[in-house]
């Protein structure tokens, strides 16, 4: 397979803003209230977002200035001056009221309007918050950090959250968000976008947290890594268990009655049954019995 390697000077600007964006994806999306001095709301959304630190708890998002003229947004001259924001999180129900308030409209024009959605007072900043999003961060600008001058330039609008409203009916009974009643909207590249319901959200059994460290990769038998019938993902998983299983182990699973039906069925040909034991190792894992599927893997 071959691969197209890029040096972002080469290609003009616009070619590697469509690659950036086509490639770092699903972003999120900051729905942003600022204010300017004169007290005119301004709502604008931002898929250059995401969170950055719980203590304390900083988001940050960048309103990039235009490809085609190298202006800078609304949304960034207006922290400049009023150094307090509210980032809204919308969802699918407000999708093209969202993109009415993208629109780039002249300064001073108030995209609540412009868009039907609610300004609900805020409770510690001046910006107004979405009464539709069912999650709101009032926040305080700490810093702006702006990475260039010309078109396409990010500007990084460090957010300090100083106050979350979280609407109860996207609360599980545990008291915490549930990803599928938030209804997620997320960008890709050019026009094209997801929606986060149900059928997109996994559980994945042998997920580690950071702190739970798994033997490695390897840590694990050649005939295991390069097994013509295991997945990358499959073997990952069973590098993620704490080690290999003792000779002990091994012999009880060896003996038990599905695993000798196996030998007697294969008897007479050793690949064909290499290819059995590992591919009922497989259903086991993906069924999330890893052990049993590394203890099967591991049969002479």
């Amino acid at each position: 397979m071959n691969t197209l390697s890029i040096n972002p000077a080469d290609i003009p600007m616009p070619k590697v803003h469509e690659y950036l964006l086509s490639a770092i994806a699903p972003r999120p999306i900051a729905f942003v209230s600022t204010i300017d001095e004169t007290g005119v709301a301004n709502l604008a959304p931002f898929s250059f977002f995401n969170v950055f630190g719980s203590n304390p708890p900083t988001l940050i998002f960048s309103p990039a200035r235009s490809g085609r003229t190298g202006a800078t947004k609304n949304t960034h001259d207006n922290v400049l001056s009023i150094k307090e924001c509210v980032i809204n999180i919308a969802h699918y129900d407000m999708l093209h009221q969202m993109n009415l308030a993208a629109g780039m409209y002249e300064k001073g024009v108030d995209e609540f309007e412009k868009s039907g959605l609610t300004p609900e007072p805020s409770l510690l900043v001046k910006p107004p918050r979405v009464k539709e999003c069912y999650v709101q961060f009032e926040c305080e600008v700490k810093q702006v950090i702006e990475t260039g001058t010309g078109g396409g330039a990010g500007n990084l609008i460090i957010c300090e959250v100083k106050m979350i409203h979280i609407n109860e009916k996207v609360l599980n009974e545990e008291g915490s968000i549930d990803p599928i009643k938030m209804n997620y909207i997320a960008r890709l590249g050019k026009q094209l976008w997801c929606r986060i319901g149900e059928e997109n959200i996994i559980t994945v059994p042998g997920f580690k947290m950071a702190n739970e460290l798994g033997m490695g990769w390897n840590a694990l038998p050649e005939h295991i890594i390069h097994s013509p019938y295991l997945s990358a993902n499959d073997v990952a998983l069973l590098a993620s268990l704490p080690g290999l299983p003792n000779a002990e182990a091994i012999e009880e699973i060896k003996a038990a009655d599905f695993v000798q039906e196996l030998f007697e069925e294969h008897k007479n040909d050793t690949s064909s049954l290499t290819k059995a034991i590992h591919q009922r190792a497989k259903v086991e894992i993906e069924r999330g019995s890893l052990e049993l599927g590394l203890k099967l893997l591991m049969i002479d």
